[in-house]
């Protein structure tokens, strides 16, 4: 007996109602993306090497699918490499091209690529799937969809305004009406770290410090050990995880804390200013909060970083984040063009839906009518009729054979199809059609004009 064909872990299939959902999902987000005004790009769904490694930090280069090159990839390795089985080595012998990581650092690729092309501030916007070798859990999967938002060309904090009130738009759409933003800087945790004489460690404490929700304290603490940061230095920071009260009041907190830090106290300015904004044009359902150990274990992030919670009561980390990445593009060679940008987590946004029930029952209903099938005849009238009810927008289609009624009726059931047209020699003689609903069981018998205006 042939073995039942598998797909890979962290990888899915999607039904049809399935897919539905998830092309609701991201119509909404597409919808306010070109709201604020952002344009459409797509990149291709692998890149040279060189163009990720590197970015991410060691811990995301790990993460990072690599495509080994074709043919017979390991004649041209030099024998010296192969005896020494070191991976890293090898892996750039014989792997040119890798799998996107993410749509941030292929879209810095693509701004200075076509530099000449773009007029700046350059706002796009990008849905399409990426891949990470992650270790596969709820929430969490190798393959997934990113739902990107980015400006470039300008260093205005209005922009992080703006992607705030895109978050709250796009998540009251939804009826993710509880989502909290947090939000931090990447120039106030710089500020920490110079407290506690770790900015050689700055990578180190960040990455370690991202982790804190997944790990807890004291394994964040003793990977900060690990990486040479002093006991006296980690317990300089420990009032930072107790700040209290309002998100102003934390605030003036770590002014208090940071006030010998330039660097922090020009993240703590940039967050009021962000905060006075949103204080005065108010979100619609979403909240902001100050989250001082939010770190976004990215390399790139250099100021505003922000993360989505998912909605209370539904365990899945964060539904979206983003942040400002002054120097991304300057990798590729174009130096002074700052940028931010967020992305709202697809699959995670869905799997939060389903288990707070907020999708529309609507969305499940692909098609709206089915015509029975009772022979030749009947079913080109059918045909007639619904080509008039397609031109109107009114999904349909024909049972495709003449079986018992009782068949093609539990197929609409089965289908979920609210209604279903029957027309036999009576309703074709009088240029008529029964309609009958599905759910309520109601039957009326109408004229095409009448028909289409029912299911309209």
């Amino acid at each position: 007996m042939a073995q039942k064909p598998r797909i890979p872990k962290g990888t899915r299939d999607f039904s049809p109602a399935e897919v539905t959902k998830r092309q609701y999902i991201i119509e909404s987000i597409r919808s306010n993306f070109e709201a604020f005004g952002f344009l459409p790009i797509e990149t291709p769904s692998f890149e040279l090497s060189d163009t990720l490694l590197g970015k991410y930090g060691d811990e995301g280069d790990r993460l990072i699918f690599r495509i080994l090159n074709s043919g017979d990839y390991l004649s041209k390795v030099d024998p010296s490499i192969l005896a020494d089985k070191d991976s890293a080595t090898l892996a750039g012998s014989i792997s040119e091209k890798a799998l996107r990581y993410d749509l941030t650092v292929p879209f810095a690729r693509y701004v200075v690529q076509h530099q000449n092309d773009i007029v700046f501030p350059f706002k796009r916007y990008q849905i399409q799937p990426v891949w990470r070798a992650d270790r596969p859990q709820k929430g969490r999967f190798r393959e997934f969809f990113q739902c990107d938002a980015d400006v470039v060309g300008s260093k205005s904090l209005w922009q992080e305004v703006e992607f705030i009130q895109l978050y709250d738009a796009v998540f009251h759409d939804l009826k993710l009406s509880s989502v909290q933003i947090k939000i931090n800087n990447r120039k106030i945790l710089s500020g920490i770290a110079e407290l506690i004489d770790a900015t050689d460690q700055f990578v180190a404490f960040t990455v370690a410090l991202d982790k804190l929700d997944k790990i807890g304290k004291d394994k964040v603490e003793q990977e900060w050990r690990s990486a040479g940061i002093s006991d006296e230095g980690i317990e300089k920071i420990q009032p930072l995880f107790d700040l209290k009260g309002h998100v102003r009041e934390q605030v003036s907190q770590l002014k208090a804390l940071l006030a010998d830090s330039e660097t922090a106290m020009s993240g703590l300015n940039d967050t009021e200013f962000i905060l006075d904004a949103l204080d005065t044009l108010k979100l619609k359902t979403a909240s902001v909060e100050l989250d001082v150990t939010l770190a976004r274990g990215l390399n790139y992030y250099t100021g505003t970083i922000l993360e989505v919670a998912a909605p209370d009561g539904v365990q899945l980390g964060s539904i979206g984040g983003g942040g400002r990445y002054d120097d991304l593009a300057g990798v590729f060679g174009l130096k002074g063009v700052s940028g931010v940008g967020i992305s709202f987590g697809l699959d995670r946004i869905y799997l939060a839906m389903e288990e707070l029930n907020v999708f529309p029952e609507t969305v499940s209903q692909d098609v709206e009518v089915l015509f029975i099938n009772f022979g030749e005849k009947e079913a080109m009238y059918a045909m007639k009729a619904m080509k008039k009810l397609r031109d109107s927008s009114v999904n349909c289609e024909l049972y495709p054979d003449p079986a018992k009624i009782s068949k093609q009726m539990n197929y609409a059931n089965r289908r979920n199809i609210p209604f279903v047209v029957m027309a036999g020699d009576k309703e074709m003689a009088d240029a008529q059609y029964s309609l009958k609903n599905m759910k309520t069981g109601d039957q009326d018998t109408l004229s095409i004009e009448s028909l289409i205006t029912a299911l309209k």
